[in-house]
């Protein structure tokens, strides 16, 4: 075989293995990537001229498949695999042969490795835009969710703050006419006490509704935050729990209310203590941006299971027994961040345990 002939077999060969790569990808899983780099690498092994002695490996950020196990990378060539103009890995050529040398490569071979890596930058864009598209989905969709509650509870509040306050008024004037019968005074009491109760969770529904006033002012979030720990200290120490403060700055300051930016470290402290083990580890971080105030308050608890990680912040939801929490807590956080135009999630931690970062503007 002359060498025109040879030449025009190896580009038929490109082509080839370029059309099915193309193929591969079209088809391609998002849930399977693994398995269409896998089929890439085989199709781009025949395309070499010594495919015999040619292994390919790919690899990516989360992935990282070969022809073959073991690999001689003293002779190779390679492109790399873009993601959005960032280098996010590599598809490689190895040649197994004896004294061989990156020459024995054509140079046609690297234009192919550049193409295919090309058509792998262009597909791994494709599933993240895909999975940026779902998750803000998600988002929006959970937004939407907390906007409706929102606006229920917001009216369920109000409707309930009239009659509560007639029940308190009432009980306290007949107790005042009363006060020599001891038993009709201690069932009163009994009234009064869960008035004051029932008012308390309106109060609640009330802040994640975010229709409690504010007064806004300038404060520097760093006192609120060591004054919440030292009211907490007392419960640190009963639950045997430790904690662990990190900001490096004495001074972040924000636009807030003041008590209600002290509630929110409060109930997520409160929160972390409760689902800490004995010896457990909370960590509050404190740092700034530009134009925001992070806040991250991270536990070493059993974390959330995958199916509450969208309800956490919904009124009345709560993974405590009963008894040991109204499910308010989270809610009343998520309604004053919100009120603050400010931002609030909650993910597992790497290790173990909770992380919730409050993102506030200034």
């Amino acid at each position: 075989m002359n060498t025109t002939e040879n030449a025009l077999k190896e580009r038929i060969k490109e082509l080839t293995c370029l059309y099915e790569v193309s193929s591969i990808i079209q088809h391609a899983n998002a849930e399977l990537i693994e398995d269409t780099l896998q089929a890439i690498v085989y199709s781009t092994k025949k395309a070499f001229q010594y495919s015999d002695i040619t292994e390919i490996q790919i690899i990516t950020k989360t992935h990282s498949v070969a022809t073959a196990k073991k690999l001689n990378t003293s002779v190779n060539i390679q492109s790399k695999i873009r993601l959005f103009n960032e280098p996010k890995g590599q598809v490689s050529a190895f040649l197994f042969k004896d004294k061989s040398s990156v020459d024995d490569f054509l140079k046609e071979e690297q234009l192919l490795l550049d193409n295919i890596a090309l058509k792998i930058g262009s597909f791994l864009e494709r599933i993240e835009i895909q999975k940026n598209e779902t998750s803000l989905k998600r988002q929006m969709e959970h937004a939407d969710r907390l906007s409706i509650l929102g606006e229920i509870t917001a009216g369920i509040s109000h409707e309930l703050n009239t009659p509560l306050a007639n029940i308190l008024g009432f009980a306290e004037l007949l107790k005042e006419d009363l006060k020599e019968n001891k038993k009709a005074t201690e069932d009163l009491n009994k009234i009064i006490k869960n008035a004051i109760f029932s008012r308390e969770v309106v109060k609640k529904l009330m802040f994640f509704a975010c229709e409690m006033p504010q007064e806004m002012k300038r404060v520097n979030i760093v006192p609120n935050i060591k004054n919440a720990i030292n009211l907490l200290d007392a419960t640190f120490r009963k639950e045997n729990v430790k904690y662990i403060v990190k900001i490096d700055e004495e001074q972040l300051f924000l636009r807030a209310d003041p008590i209600q930016l002290t509630q929110i470290i409060f109930n997520l402290l409160i929160n972390a203590i409760y689902f800490s083990p004995k010896e457990g580890l909370v960590t509050i971080e404190a740092k700034q941006t530009k134009h925001s105030i992070i806040l991250i308050i991270s536990d070493q608890g059993k974390g959330f299971a995958k199916k509450d990680l969208d309800k956490i912040f919904q009124p009345f939801f709560t993974t405590k027994p009963i008894g040991d929490g109204s499910g308010l807590g989270l809610s009343v956080v998520h309604g004053i961040v919100a009120s603050h135009k400010g931002t609030i999630t909650a993910k597992n931690n790497k290790n173990k345990g909770a992380v919730f970062t409050i993102t506030l503007p200034k």
